[in-house]
């Protein structure tokens, strides 16, 4: 067998959730229905940061760009799941895949480093309110939202060449709903202990670094939150910080839970279901948590129905 033909594959197929018919028309629609949410979700929540000036504050920055990862991860996955769902031979071609790789693995490492700034956001909004604004200021904003968005590419591209640099041979079954890292390094016919440890590195510098990091800024939180002597006060406090805390036990515990297991690592069922739930699951709850349960954006939300319900009854008279 030649090199060229050990290295190099022209398509993987993608064995996904299951091979029954039935099964996987029932599944398109679901996740077609999840994907539509999503999209129009974070995309409303981003014309309304945008539409309404009481949302120009360092925290909705960061929720906008929050929003831009959550619909571009999705977008990154669930396309060519659902393609897969109703497509005979499910095949994705080789650069098709290496390019969900990047992208997929990319936007994830964004969104943990962008919770950890966040997470800094809400722990200065807290403990430090008199100088919030002159800390949090338009420049330090946007170096932190640098900061996520490059670490989370660079490492991607890092990942995504030592990946595909390694030999095939004629493995090209891919069992998993996408061009998922650990599914297609297992593809290799030649030792991965090199890749092994590139992927527990990243997942020590771009999940667990800024986990603690937001351990560390919730424990300040949560001691500042306990000196105030009002009830209402506290009540504001934590108010100030529920849909951020919501939305990070989502994304850190699930992945904390799933791959920083000191026996045993997940089975491609897990590994499936765990795609599943960042790619559908938590980008399209992120949208319905800070509005549900953040009274500014609750305001904005009927401020901007208000202007739109005037203006229906002007077209109308």
């Amino acid at each position: 067998m030649g090199t060229d033909n050990q290295t190099w594959m022209h398509e993987f197929i993608l064995l996904g959730l299951s091979s029954d018919w039935n099964t996987q028309v029932s599944l398109f629609i679901l996740f077609l229905l999840m994907y539509l949410v999503t999209v129009l979700g974070n995309f409303l929540i981003i014309l309304l940061i945008r539409l309404d000036s009481r949302l120009h504050t360092p925290m909705y920055f960061f929720l906008t760009n929050l929003s831009l990862v959550d619909v571009s991860y999705a977008t990154s996955i669930v396309p060519q799941l659902l393609v897969n769902f109703l497509a005979p031979h499910k095949a994705i071609p080789f650069l098709s895949c290496a390019a969900q790789l990047f992208f997929s693995l990319g936007l994830g490492g964004i969104e943990f480093v962008l919770l950890a700034m966040m997470a800094y956001d809400r722990y200065v909004a807290v403990c430090n309110p008199l100088r919030y604004s002159a800390i949090m200021d338009t420049g330090l904003c946007s170096r932190m939202a640098i900061v996520s968005w490059v670490s989370g590419s660079m490492n991607s591209v890092m990942q995504t060449a030592i990946t595909f640099q390694l030999p095939m041979c004629t493995n090209r079954y891919i069992d998993h709903i996408s061009c998922e890292l650990l599914a297609v390094v297992r593809l290799a016919c030649v030792d991965i202990s090199a890749n092994e440890v590139a992927i527990m590195v990243s997942s020590i510098i771009l999940l667990m670094t800024p986990f603690c990091l937001v351990l560390l800024s919730y424990i300040q939180i949560i001691s500042t939150i306990l000196k105030i002597q009002s009830k209402e006060g506290r009540k504001k406090a934590f108010h100030t910080c529920a849909s951020h805390l919501t939305v990070v036990a989502l994304c850190y515990g699930m992945a904390i839970f799933t791959y920083i297991q000191p026996h045993s690592s997940p089975s491609v069922l897990q590994e499936k279901l765990i795609s599943l739930f960042y790619a559908i699951l938590t980008p399209m709850l992120n949208p319905m948590i800070y509005s549900l349960r953040n009274k500014e954006v609750k305001g904005a939300w009927q401020k901007l129905l208000g202007k739109f319900s005037g203006f229906t009854l002007k077209l109308k008279t």
